[in-house]
Order: structure tokens, then C-alpha cells, then sequence
């Protein structure tokens, strides 16, 4: 099994920058790529990026490119989204998940392991 725990949310203001950890432990030798996602209460949860932890290869949401970027720390299990230029839009609750396929990266359904989320407020 994998467990993943989330940090580093915050509240800052408009234009600001934080940067999410997700650490992974346990059965970390099966994950093939880990995801950001974000959900609001009574919103659908949103996949915001994605990487391939062979390749490093990144995937984002339009809403997000240019913006947000995802790495990694393979000495650390550890995944980061580095979040720049944040707005109030970008409030949310993060998640991150991991998934033993290279699947479809958007779909829920794909992911086997969830952390319990990080809240990030952006005010204007």
C-alpha cells in the first residue's frame, strides 16, 4: 500500500507563491505517476498536474500552465507543485494521488492512493 501525505498550503494574496509537498511511503516502487488535484465543497475534484515518475514528464490543466509546475525528489518519495501567480480562483483544497498505470491522468478512477489534502486560500 502507499500512504501520501500532503503539505505546504497557506493563505496568501493575489499574485503570490506557495509551493505543495506530497511525500509518499510504503509500496512507493509501484507508483507510475502522482497527481495534483484541487476540489471545493459541492465543485467536482479537478486534476491540475501530473507527472511520470520514470520520465519526469509533465502534464497541466489549461487553467493552470504557465503557472503552476510540478516536480519531483526521487531521495525524498517526494512530489511538489510549485504554485506562482496564484489567484483567488485558484482556492481550493489540494490533493495529491497516485496511480500504479500511466492512465488517463484527469480520471479519478485511475488513482489508488489519496492523501487528505492541503488548503490553499488565495485572497484578492
Amino acid at each position: 500500500q502507499v500512504q501520501l501525505v500532503e503539505s505546504g498550503g497557506g493563505s496568501v494574496q493575489t499574485g503570490g507563491s506557495l509551493r505543495l509537498s506530497c511525500t509518499a511511503s510504503g509500496s512507493t516502487t509501484n507508483i507510475k505517476q502522482i497527481t495534483w488535484f484541487r476540489q471545493s465543497p459541492g465543485t467536482e475534484r479537478e486534476a491540475v498536474a501530473r507527472i511520470a515518475l520514470a520520465t519526469g514528464e509533465s502534464l497541466y490543466a489549461d487553467s493552470v500552465k504557465g503557472r503552476f509546475t510540478i516536480s519531483q525528489d526521487n531521495f525524498k518519495n517526494t512530489v511538489y507543485l510549485q504554485m506562482n501567480n496564484l489567484k483567488p480562483e485558484d482556492t481550493h483544497r489540494y490533493y495529491c494521488a497516485a496511480s500504479p498505470i500511466l492512465g488517463t491522468w484527469t480520471a479519478i478512477i485511475t488513482y489508488t492512493a489519496w492523501g487528505r489534502g492541503t488548503q490553499v486560500t488565495v485572497s484578492s
